[in-house]
């Protein structure tokens, strides 16, 4: 026996998954009958979640429409806004697919954060190494593969834990999120200290082939095609490869997986090594399009709502592009509140749990539910 196929704790009583459902007549007018249902739910849903994130806002003496209204127009009210929103929303969607990923074998990637700034370090290590010498496709492309090689090899770690040592994958990857910040303040205080910086902590500002070209606005860049692109291709090796169908029976029930011959180690680490290659991709599309360089701060708080996003999404690759948007939209729209009602732009975590809660609670398909 190999060490990735070694023992990890299962349920021997978890249930097996359910079949995908890909439709026909009778599913097709069994959805369409739950149709209303399905639509009252989800009125109720926004509607309450705007109800009670608006009694926060009056509890705090703010005007609940004249907010509401300012996030709006912050996030979504004008073309640039949208495009605001669309760029944060990238590096979301990204560890959204992070965590979606190894979501599937059953595991618990809470690793995103620390990935995406491996990423972001991958990157510049090869841009460093190539100094500008290459056109601009073949820079990005390497620069590429460099935040995707090196977000992966970050989730291996946790991944090795779990099948040698039976180490919880979810404190391991969390643990390791703050290993990547102290790097990532080495490398910005010392080696890769921009000279020019003037005390401040960053790297070089990456130049010419190194950045993504603006395509829209004064920001929006084509990497937010990259990130549509992977999750199109997650869901597509996801819902229709025989790998994509093991990852299913390993989260659905490991004994059944382990039973029927599958190598439920090596499915494991393929899932998490996979994640973490989507949070590399996100690192490097942060400081080759939006950011231009390293810094400590890059990227806080992203790998943790993109966690929150591939649950509201419940780890569907697709789902999780409409789930990023929503919470970038929250988060580019707080920007707003300092303005308008004198409350921090944090007041928005409140909004993302509303969120979270109202999805996550209200928002399951009841029992009897399934065609629907």
């Amino acid at each position: 026996m190999t060490v990735l196929d070694a023992p990890v704790p299962v349920e021997a009583d978890a249930p097996p998954p359910p079949p995908d459902d890909d439709g026909g007549a009778g599913g097709l007018a069994a959805r369409a009958a739950g149709l209303p249902a399905v639509v009252l739910r989800w009125a109720i849903i926004v509607g309450s979640t705007l109800a009670i994130f608006s009694a926060f806002l009056v509890a705090k003496g703010a005007d609940p429409l004249a907010v509401l209204e300012s996030m709006w127009d912050t996030a979504l009210g004008t073309p640039d806004s949208a495009g605001e929103t669309l760029i944060r929303a990238t590096p979301l969607l990204l560890a959204a697919l992070a965590a979606a990923v190894p979501a599937r074998a059953g595991l618990f990637n809470l690793g995103g954060e620390g990935q995406l700034l491996m990423g972001a370090i991958g990157a510049i290590a090869v841009a460093d190494r190539l100094g500008g010498d290459w056109p601009t496709v073949p820079t990005l492309t390497a620069m590429a593969f460099g935040g995707a090689a090196l977000g992966a090899l970050w989730a291996l770690l946790p991944a090795l834990l779990k099948v040698a040592t039976r180490t919880n994958e979810a404190i391991s990857s969390l643990l390791l999120n703050y290993i990547a910040g102290i790097i990532v303040t080495w490398l910005c205080f010392e080696p890769w200290k921009d000279p020019t910086s003037l005390g401040q902590a960053y790297s070089r500002e990456l130049e010419g082939p190194e950045r993504f070209p603006v395509i829209w606005g004064q920001r929006v860049h084509p990497g937010i095609f990259v990130g549509l692109g992977a999750a199109v291709v997650l869901w597509l090796v996801l819902r229709r490869t025989t790998w994509g169908f093991k990852l299913k029976v390993l989260g659905g029930n490991p004994a059944a997986a382990r039973r029927a011959g599958l190598a439920v180690g090596g499915l494991s680490v393929a899932a998490m090594v996979v994640g973490g290659a989507m949070a590399g991709l996100g690192g490097m599309i942060e400081v080759a399009g939006t950011e231009g360089r390293l810094r400590p701060e890059l990227l806080a708080g992203f790998g943790f709502i993109g966690f929150l996003a591939s649950w509201l999404a419940k780890h569907d690759p697709l789902k999780a592009v409409g789930a990023s948007i929503v919470l970038g939209a929250i988060a580019v729209g707080g920007s707003g509140l300092k303005i308008t009602a004198g409350l921090s732009g944090g007041a928005v975590n409140i909004l993302m749990a509303l969120v979270l809660f109202a999805v996550l609670g209200w928002g399951s398909r009841p029992a009897g539910a399934e065609g629907r």
